[in-house]
């Protein structure tokens, strides 16, 4: 037997079957180490001998770690195929650390996608642990850890935020500085120009321009009322002419890009775009197989593979014509891409969403066309388009309108294109230079400027890619940690920083610039990817990192002020210290200002329970109603001492003829079959007055 070892259970079954009974398939459920919070300021890692970490592991995974261990010792090989990032080489190598495998000689396999061809290529070419990529990742969070334990203690402390970290505070601050520009907009007016024609019994919007072709600044009436002076009654063509338009498709999606499309047009939120792509990735029961729809969901690269180009090309080519087969788009990767894997893709051009649409949830379908869409659009020929373009020149104006007539759908055949979408194009007469039309309408409207828009979760994630903050497996997540620090708010996905989220920005950006700082951070990240190609050592990036950053901890520590908690007015009962307004897990509370010397809170005054009118039959006292998990109930107001809770009565249950299985021996009624604690017995129907039982379809034991 051979032991495969993945991340998640849910591709077990189809890698199983794909490499057969030989071999057993189980998964570690992600990390099963972690690093220990023990040894010097709980950090889990002895900084003092080169950063050494100490891994202990997980609490909740000591029972995977002992299923594999024994299934590792009764295995004739190990094989470790965890995810193709720089976590799943991590949990490859803690696996094999864990469970005794040698390092340099065990195979560890590198998919893509979960398809009968992409494991079969991944077993005849397998690959050792890249100890470039383990060290990468470990830096990473040595860093996170140091920062995240140091910085967010004192933080705390001083300011009572609960956390402060190296790629969610950069991204938190830029949060915030976009809301204080929105805070101190100042809106300004100005004037559009409404106006229009009867183009062939249609009434035709123009928009109003100056000679030079760009948009009039109308600031004022006055100027707005000049205008529309100028406007006769009838208006000359003073030039008419066609073009063809072309629009190009885009690339196949990345993690970024996908998760902006999946919020604009599909309304997602960032780590629901992410799920429901990790289903997608792992596999779906298409009929009687379990199999991956989409390639690996944590990308920053929009290449695509020969083997899938090719595979498509033929694709399109047999199902809309070769006049719809386009060219291979030059990727344009960003400063910051890795390009470690292909862009997400569906992995066989021949599950259409419509043919899988029936073995997927709503939004699962949803997200597989827009995948599938774009990737195979990307390698189709461009939309064109015949454009009429109307111009009519009076005075120092020109008057425009434009209508649009596609003559090629190109990629966006894949969008249902409707030949009859622009079929007011087709009504639209010859226009030439001289002919005269009536204006039906010229009017001004005063309006203000408005301020930019708050982030989406899709534009924070759009601004962290080109900034180089995180990476792709992490912009969820950050944006997560946020929301659960109360350091936004979300709105239906628009995020808006809270007055804690702008104390904690602007506090770190005063005492901690370079932490806040977007260049320094994307500089960071470098240095980790530096790490994973083998230029420089994770000492040598720990090092550069941690002196100064201690020194500087312990410089701000002494001068950075403390932010006095808002008092009631009140003393405390046990100490007589101030009580002050504190935020908890569950909301803000009453509690000692002298904590944690004083632990008193101020429990919110509770409204009387409801009485009965009835008394305890137990103890005497009152009955009262009381509610628990939304329901209910009578019981003792003298509860915990006393539990009495008064049983519903139940409504006499009724029996017919065909319910009787015997006569009661001891009342001459019927015995029927009845449901009790322990299963099923005979019981006579005029119980209570008879008790008489008997056990229904049990076997004595011998």
């Amino acid at each position: 037997m051979k032991l495969v070892i993945v991340e998640s259970p849910t591709k077990c079954t189809t890698i199983k079957r794909y490499l057969g009974d030989e071999y057993e398939v189980k998964a570690s459920l992600g990390h099963i180490c972690d690093l220990a919070t023990s040894g010097k300021g709980g950090l889990g890692v002895d900084v003092d001998n080169n950063f050494k970490p100490i891994y202990v592991i997980s609490s909740k995974k000591h029972h995977v770690v002992n299923e594999l261990t024994t299934l590792a010792r009764k295995a004739d090989e190990v094989i470790l195929a965890t995810d193709p990032d720089r976590e799943g080489e991590a949990i490859a190598w803690h696996l094999a650390r864990t469970l005794k495998l040698p390092i340099e000689s065990t195979k560890r396999l590198e998919f893509h996608e979960i398809t009968r061809e992409s494991i079969t290529n991944a077993m005849k070419t397998p690959r050792t642990i890249n100890m470039d990529l383990v060290e990468s990742q470990e830096a990473r969070r040595i860093l996170d850890r140091i920062i995240g334990f140091k910085l967010s203690t004192l933080m705390y402390k001083k300011i009572r935020s609960r956390s402060a970290g190296r790629v969610q505070s950069a991204t938190l601050k830029l949060i915030a500085d976009h809301d204080n520009e929105i805070a101190k907009f100042v809106p300004e007016e100005y004037w559009v120009i409404h106006s229009s024609i009867d183009l062939n019994g249609h009434e035709m919007n123009l928009s109003v321009y100056s000679k030079n072709g760009k948009e009039i600044d109308i600031k004022n009436k006055d100027e707005a009322d000049a205008i529309l002076a100028k406007i006769p009654q009838n208006l000359v063509v003073s030039d008419a002419k066609r073009t063809i338009r072309t629009k190009e498709s885009k690339e196949p999606f990345t993690t970024s890009t996908l998760q902006q499309e999946a919020f604009s047009r599909l309304k997602f939120k960032t780590n629901k775009t992410q799920f429901i792509a990790q289903k997608l990735y792992e596999g779906i029961n298409v009929g009687d197989e379990h199999m991956g729809l989409i390639t690996y969901m944590r990308t920053d690269s929009a290449r695509l593979s020969p083997t899938f180009i090719g595979r498509a090309q033929a694709f399109i080519k047999e199902t809309y014509g070769e006049d719809f087969v386009g060219k291979v788009k030059k990727s344009k990767e960003g400063e910051f891409s890795q390009d470690a894997h292909e862009a997400i893709r569906p992995t066989s051009n021949h599950r259409t969403p419509e043919s899988v649409k029936k073995y997927l949830s709503n939004d699962e379908y949803k997200l597989y066309k827009l995948i599938y869409n774009r990737a195979l659009g990307s390698l189709m020929k461009p939309k064109k388009e015949e454009v009429l373009t109307i111009s009519f020149e009076v005075k120092d104006l020109i008057f425009k309108f434009e209508v649009a007539k596609t003559i090629f759908p190109g990629y966006e055949i894949l969008k249902d294109y409707d030949e009859e979408e622009n079929k007011n194009v087709k009504n639209v007469p010859d226009i030439n230079v001289g002919d005269s039309f009536a204006v039906l309408k010229k009017e001004s409207e005063q309006k203000m400027t408005q301020p930019p828009a708050p982030y989406s979760e899709a534009k924070v994630v759009k601004i962290m890619e080109e900034v180089g903050i995180g990476r792709p497996s992490t912009y969820a997540s950050t944006i997560e940690i946020l929301r659960k620090r109360k350091y936004v708010e979300d709105n239906n996905g628009i995020l808006i920083s809270t007055d804690q989220g702008k104390k904690t920005a602007h506090v770190l950006d005063k005492y901690f610039p370079d932490i806040v700082n977007v260049t320094y951070t994307a500089q960071m990240e470098e240095k980790l990817d530096s790490i994973s190609e083998g230029d420089v050592t994770r000492n040598q990036v720990l090092s550069e990192f941690y002196t100064p950053f201690i020194e500087l901890l312990d410089r701000v520590s002494k001068i950075m002020y403390v932010d006095d908690l808002e008092q009631t007015g009140e003393m405390c009962p046990k100490c007589g210290a101030p009580l002050v307004y504190k935020d908890g897990k569950n909301g803000k509370f009453i509690g000692c200002s002298n904590y944690p010397t004083c632990r008193y809170v101020l429990k919110e005054a509770k409204e009387p329970l409801k009485e009965t009118g009835e008394i305890c039959p137990i103890c005497g006292k009152p009955l009262v109603e009381r509610t628990k998990n939304g329901k209910t109930f009578i019981a003792c107001s003298g509860y915990p001492k006393c539990k009495y809770v008064k049983k519903e009565e139940q409504p006499a249950q009724t029996y017919t003829e065909a319910d009787y299985v015997k006569i009661c021996p001891e009342c001459g009624g019927h015995l029927v079959k009845k449901k009790g604690k322990y299963g099923s017995f005979l019981g006579c129907t005029n119980y209570p007055t008879c008790n008489h039982m008997e056990p229904f379809g049990r076997k004595r034991r011998k």
